[in-house]
C-alpha cells in the first residue's frame, strides 16, 4: 500500500484547478463530485473529472474520485460517467454500514464488468463522516478487499460535527476519542496509513501545523486538506525528521553491535532496546524512504 501524507480536494467542476493542485506537491488528489460542487454543476462536472483522471494517470499522479452518496440517486450515473481503465480509486461519502459497503462493492463490480476491467481493481478509502460510520469502521474495513484506506472527518461545521454534536476547537480534544478510535480500527483492520480531515482554516498555517502534529502523535499517517497552501506543511509534519532518522539509525547500529556480542538487548541513549524497538525503528526508516526522505 502506498503512503499518502497529503490528499488535496479539487472541485470537479474546476478542471483548471488541477494543475495548481499537482503543483502543490500533494501525494494524491481527490477529484470531488460531491460537496465541493454546486448541485447545478454536478452532472456537468462528470466529463471534466474523467478527463482529469486520464491526464493525471499519464502524469503518474495518484488520484481518486469522490462520487455522490447512495441516498442522492446520483452514484450510479457518476460511476458510469467516470469509469475508465485509468480510474484507480473511488470514495463513496456517507457510507455507514457493512451493507452499504456490500452494495457499493457490487456496484463497482458491475461497472468493472461493463467496462471489461479486472474485478476488484478499483479501490476505495473508507470515509468516516457520521457517528454510525465511526461506530462501524472496523467491520466495514474488513468486509471488503477494496478498502485500502480509512479517512476520518473531524473538522468544524461539517457532516461529522453535525452527526456527533461536538463543539470544535483548534486543540481538537473534543474529537480525541473518535480520532484515536479511527486509528485503532484502521490498524486492527490491517490498514497501516489512516488519514484525517480536521483543519479547514485556510489562513492559520501555524494552527494547521499544530493540528497535524497532534494527528501524527495519535498514529495518523496523513491528512486530507482543502487548500494547496496546506500541502507543504502536511508533507513536512508527516515525514520523519532528520533527528528521528538519525536516532533510529543509531539505535539499529547499537543493537546490531550488541547482537554480535551475543546480547538481544542494549541501552541506547538511556533507553533499553530489544527486538521490538528495532522492528519499529526499521519500519520508520522504510516509511521515510517511501516518501523520498534520505536515510
Amino acid at each position: 500500500m502506498q503512503l499518502t501524507r497529503s490528499a488535496l480536494f479539487v472541485p470537479g467542476h474546476k478542471p483548471d484547478w488541477v494543475p495548481k493542485a499537482v503543483a502543490s506537491g500533494a501525494d494524491a488528489l481527490i477529484l470531488d463530485l460531491e460537496d465541493a460542487v454546486p448541485d447545478r454543476d454536478k452532472i456537468g462536472a462528470r466529463a471534466p473529472v474523467k478527463q482529469s483522471v486520464v491526464l493525471l494517470k499519464k502524469q503518474g499522479k495518484r488520484c481518486s474520485v469522490r462520487v455522490n452518496g447512495l441516498a442522492t440517486g446520483l452514484t450510479r450515473d457518476d460511476l458510469e460517467a467516470i469509469f475508465c481503465p485509468e480510474l484507480e480509486a473511488v470514495v463513496l461519502p456517507k457510507i455507514e454500514t457493512v451493507r452499504d459497503m456490500e452494495n457499493f462493492d457490487a456496484l463497482l463490480t458491475e461497472m468493472e464488468k461493463l467496462h471489461g476491467l479486472e474485478v476488484g481493481g478499483v479501490k476505495t478509502s473508507l470515509s468516516l463522516e457520521t457517528a454510525k460510520a465511526m461506530r462501524n469502521a472496523h467491520d466495514m474495513a474488513v468486509s471488503c478487499a477494496r478498502v485500502t484506506g480509512v479517512s476520518l472527518a473531524a473538522g468544524p461545521r461539517g457532516d461529522a460535527n453535525r452527526s456527533l454534536g461536538y463543539v470544535w476547537s483548534k486543540e481538537g480534544i473534543e474529537t480525541l476519542y473518535v480520532r484515536s478510535k479511527a486509528v485503532l480500527d484502521a490498524r486492527a483492520a490491517g490498514i497501516a496509513y489512516p488519514m484525517v480531515s480536521s483543519w479547514w482554516d485556510v489562513r492559520d498555517l501555524e494552527g494547521l501545523r499544530r493540528d497535524a502534529r497532534f494527528n501524527r502523535s495519535l498514529g495518523f499517517r496523513g491528512q486530507v486538506v482543502i487548500h494547496p497552501s496546506h500541502v507543504p506543511i502536511i508533507n513536512e509534519v508527516f515525514s520523519p525528521s532528520a533527528d528521528e532518522i538519525a536516532y533510529n539509525q543509531g539505535l539499529i547500529r547499537a543493537f546490531e553491535e550488541a547482537e554480535r556480542k551475543g546480547s538481544a538487548a542494549v541501552v541506547y541513549e538511556s533507553d533499553m532496546i530489544d527486538y521490538a524497538m528495532v522492528k519499529t525503528a526499521r519500519e520508520m526508516l522504510e516509511f521515510a524512504a517511501s516518501v523520498g526522505v534520505e536515510t
